[in-house]
């Protein structure tokens, strides 16, 4: 097994044993590990093989290695066997290969893929477990596809509701960042790719991320910014991490010695690489010296990289020394063999856009979905009687692999909620389908796509009468009405930052009028970031989020309006009542001009809104049941703890409704005595447990008293600070259900 273990219960290891798929353990008792994924170090074993290897290069075959000589490949050295060190977007699942010197799709028919769960959605699950088969899927599909690293995955924090990519970074928390990275970093190089980890770091805006510097104070960026890079560094083992485009304390990303050396490779032990994102390199030696070790770009000319021919010009006029062009080779040279992708040895085999994988992606979908509002069981939807439903929204039929100015996936399916629904439905149930509202954007005022620019893709927000009509009757003419509102990925893109959280394309009214015939109306939202939903909250009983969710997000979603799945997912951000609530917004700290200071400090998320007590509309950590839970017998394992120990919580979930189900039982700490400034709660552990209805499941959480340190400035050290520390054990952020207090010695 390639996959190094801790805490093996019993159980666990009866599921290495009995475990079939891809070697890797799963996790055989109801609850999800948090713990268990330790990656791969990269060995050393093949060093003398590199040096020899070094020794017969040429200047140019070395400095060729260090940047692109394709869209997403560098230059390999045939005559000694080098291959190219081949890449691939993206979070989505395997991009469609594209030609080797511009964005064109280079028309190959055997380049689709399965379509998986975004980000969101993956952090959504609370389960780490769906994260390593994340990983481990996603891998397979890479192999088949002959590719050696993927672009992926992005674990920025979200800052802002409003950021391009928060479909696709994760979470608010760097706890739950961190906890989903790590097996999905861990699972993807069980399979022989790199994972390249993004956007390292402090990339959190699309808004002039080209050159916008950010300042954050080093207790923040340690506590809040860094963690799920750490983690995925020192536990995953992860074998390169991507530059980020911005600058951080007045010095690109690419070329911040700070960054890149001192705390990336001196503090934290990297020895993988690091790959630029694609243009975001502005020096020769400064980037080389700074930790830098392959530019990639698409701009000009290949050659005309600045670790192209001017670092060959730099070389030969002392500049940079040829030794320090060895050291970047030979980290380069490491993964290759790290992959087998060199020096022989079998490497995993791959597949791709296989039932197997489509089964993988639908596992994570189902479990991503949130109930947000179920007044009187509305959901599941009971087909007694029912006859006709009516299906309304642009959202009920759109496809979502492809779009905006990110990477997709081309796939063979997408199941869309229409589809799913005509797939789960019987046949004596009619679908009545209307669009209902058109997505339209402003072209005069849209700019184009890659503009970065904080104003977005302009929707025009006017709604056609005859659709309108048409879907109001419908929803008249039926017995339930289901609406698919929200957003798509041309709304929600890369290069861009939305205005505001506005429902676009006019829906807000859409779903108004439709619920005024038909108060049997369910709402369902498809979009990966927090939108202005107040008054559709407050109207409809029942509100479902769903989210970018891959190549079977339509069954899904149908399953759980029908009741096969009970929904699970938990959100992995705060949905705020209104855009001033939320942090950044708050303090008048987004998006900034060419500086932008994260004023808000260690208060990203929930954890200024429960230490300012501004309530939320949905917080972080919610979702609903089809039945429900009570959390009995919680206890720590003793009353005070030395620094080195691990505080065990335990608990009793008892299922105390009539289906079963699956709760996220959520740990949060706090101390109110604290010397230092802190949030009023931080999250330190949580456990995903599937409980029978009328049974309940006994699990513990394992909290190690370093996970409670915060970082003294001072002594530049992580210092657990001794005393009291209240343990908060609950269903999310503003649902505590239990409190216990420790002491720290």
């Amino acid at each position: 097994m390639k996959n190094k273990m801790i805490y093996l219960s019993a159980a666990l290891v009866f599921a290495l044993f009995t475990s079939c798929k891809n070697e890797t353990p799963t996790v055989a008792s109801n609850s999800t590990e948090t713990e268990e994924y330790v990656g791969k170090e990269i060995d050393t074993e093949h060093d003398a093989e590199i040096d020899k290897l070094i020794s017969q290069m040429t200047l140019e075959e070395k400095i060729g290695m260090l940047h692109g000589n394709s869209m997403f490949a560098n230059t390999g050295v045939k005559r000694l066997g080098i291959p190219e060190l081949k890449m691939a977007d993206g979070p989505l699942g395997v991009r469609e290969e594209i030609s080797r010197d511009n964005w064109a799709p280079a028309g190959w028919t055997n380049d689709f893929a399965t379509y998986y769960p975004a980000g969101g959605a993956l952090a959504a699950t609370w389960n780490a477990e769906m994260a390593h088969t994340f990983g481990t899927s996603l891998g397979e599909e890479l192999r088949a596809r002959d590719k050696d690293m993927l672009l992926s995955p992005a674990i920025n924090m979200v800052r802002t509701p409003l950021g391009g990519r928060t479909y696709e970074y994760m979470s608010e928390d760097p706890f739950l960042n961190k906890k989903i990275a790590v097996p999905l970093v861990v699972g993807l190089q069980e399979k022989d790719v790199m994972a390249c980890v993004k956007h390292y770091a402090a990339n959190n805006q699309e808004t002039n991320r080209d050159f916008v510097d950010v300042q954050i104070d080093e207790r923040t960026l340690r506590e809040i910014y860094l963690p799920a890079f750490e983690a995925t560094v020192k536990e995953a083992k992860a074998y390169s991490i991507m530059g980020a485009y911005n600058k951080f304390r007045g010095e690109y990303l690419c070329e911040n010695d700070y960054m890149l050396n001192k705390i990336l490779r001196d503090e934290w032990g990297f020895k993988g690489i690091v790959v630029s994102d694609w243009a975001a390199v502005h020096s020769t030696a400064k980037s080389l010296k700074s930790g830098l070790d392959i530019e990639m770009g698409t701009p000009k000319p290949f050659n005309e990289f600045f670790l192209a021919d001017k670092l060959i010009a730099a070389v030969k006029s002392g500049e940079v020394s040829e030794k320090e062009i060895d050291l970047h080779v030979k980290r380069i040279l490491r993964v290759l063999f790290q992959v087998k992708a060199m020096g022989g040895g079998e490497r995993a085999k791959g597949s791709i856009a296989t039932e197997a994988h489509y089964q993988d992606a639908y596992k994570i979908a189902a479990e991503a979905i949130v109930l947000l509002k179920n007044e009187n069981n509305a959901l599941p939807l009971k087909l007694d009687g029912v006859k006709s439903i009516a299906v309304i929204g642009n959202n009920a039929t759109k496809k979502n692999a492809l779009g905006g100015f990110g990477a997709g996936v081309k796939t063979k399916r997408e199941v869309t909620p229409l589809e799913g629904l005509k797939n789960r439905l019987p046949a004596s149930v009619k679908i009545n389908y209307a669009e209902g509202y058109l997505e339209r954007y402003d072209k005069k005022n849209r700019g184009n796509l890659g503009n970065i620019t904080a104003n977005g893709p302009v929707t025009i927000d006017e709604l056609d009468p005859a659709k309108v009509k048409e879907a109001v009757e419908a929803a008249k003419n039926s017995d339930v009405a289901i609406i698919f509102a929200g957003s798509n990925r041309d709304y929600e893109t890369e290069a861009s930052d939305r205005r505001d959280l506005h429902l676009p394309f006019g829906q807000a009214e859409l779903i108004k009028q439709v619920l005024a015939v038909n108060p049997k109306t369910i709402v369902v939202m498809v979009a990966g970031a927090p939108f202005d939903i107040n008054e559709v909250s407050q109207k409809t009983s029942a509100l479902v989020w769903s989210w970018f969710n891959g190549s079977e997000g339509g069954n899904a979603l149908a399953d759980v309006i029908l009741g096969k799945v009970n929904p699970s997912g938990k959100l992995p951000w705060t949905m705020p009542v209104a855009l001033k609530d939320s942090p950044a917004h708050a303090t008048n700290s987004f998006p900034g001009d060419k500086t932008v200071n994260y004023a808000e400090g260690l208060l990203i998320g929930y954890r200024w809104f429960d230490t300012k007590n501004v309530a939320p509309l949905y917080p972080f950590g919610y979702g609903l049941s089809y039945t429900t839970f009570a959390l009995d017998n919680v206890k720590a394992d003793k009353d005070s703890y030395a620094q080195n120990d691990v505080i065990e919580v335990s608990l009793d979930v008892k299922n105390t409704g009539k289906a079963e189900g699956k709760e996220v039982v959520q740990l949060y700490t706090s101390k109110s005595d604290s010397k230092i400034t802190r949030a009023a709660q931080e999250l330190k552990g949580f456990k995903k447990v599937a409980v029978k209805a009328g049974s309940s499941e006994k699990i513990t959480i394992k909290v190690p008293v370093k996970e409670l340190a915060y970082y003294d400035v001072a002594s530049k050290k992580w210092t657990v600070e001794p005393g009291k520390y209240t343990l908060k054990v609950g269903t999310s952020s503003r649902d505590i259900k239990k409190e216990i207090q420790v002491t720290v010695k």
